[in-house]
């Protein structure tokens, strides 16, 4: 197995090649000046250490720090309530109880409110820092990010959100078959926010994921 090989990126870059080539913004443009987005991102990260925010980048351009991934239009972050109180220039849109929708100079940032108990344990214990483009950044680990997209599965199949359903299995696979984390002490995590018949639906789903990919890898040879 070849592992990925991450070279430092613009997170800027990443965002900005999204807007512009996703067709959906092609009638009226994207929603923000795209030749401005390096430049608005590295405000962003300067604003938040500034502030001596604590914070964590998960989601797609996490992710890409440790395979290839999709183009993605917007930031994911895990932040404190009292942290965004701290950043008036971050515009709240909406807020449920464990999620906010917010913008920056036209930048679409997805926000991971702390008030839920597994999103802050994913910011204290499944971080390390990250070098991009901008600056070093801290990061999600791989298996900050696979608890995080198993948390979401089971509401998202609920939901018949088959789209985002299909996106989440793919980049657990993509990240079991490249690092090959321990995942019995990730479900052990999941426990307490889980209900039994969710964790039960996630180990069959995990386990279905490994049988394809032993079947790639028995293909591959």
């Amino acid at each position: 197995m070849i592992m990925p090989v991450q070279q430092p990126f613009h997170i800027g870059s990443v965002v900005r090649n999204a807007l512009v080539f996703d067709v959906k913004n092609w009638p009226e443009g994207p929603p923000v000046n795209t030749e401005k987005l390096l430049e608005t991102v590295e405000q962003l990260f300067a604003l938040l250490h500034e502030r001596e925010i604590d914070y964590l980048l998960v989601g797609g351009i996490a992710l890409l720090r440790y395979v290839e991934g999709r183009n993605t239009e917007d930031l994911d972050l895990i932040l404190a309530s009292s942290s965004l109180q701290a950043l008036p220039e971050i515009e709240v849109t909406g807020e449920e109880p464990n999620f906010a929708r917010a913008t920056f100079e036209g930048l679409k940032i997805d926000i991971l409110l702390t008030r839920n108990p597994l999103f802050e344990k994913v910011l204290r214990d499944y971080a390390t820092p990250q070098p991009f483009g901008e600056r070093t950044i801290p990061c999600a680990t791989v298996e900050g990010l696979l608890l995080l997209k198993l948390y979401a599965l089971p509401s998202l199949y609920r939901q018949g959100n088959f789209a985002r359903v299909g996106l989440y299995e793919n980049d657990i696979a993509t990240l079991i078959y490249y690092y090959q984390p321990d995942l019995e002490p990730l479900f052990e995590v999941l426990t307490p926010h889980l209900s039994q018949t969710d964790l039960q639906e996630l180990h069959t789903i995990v386990a279905e994921l490994w049988q394809r990919i032993q079947r790639f890898d028995e293909n591959s040879d």
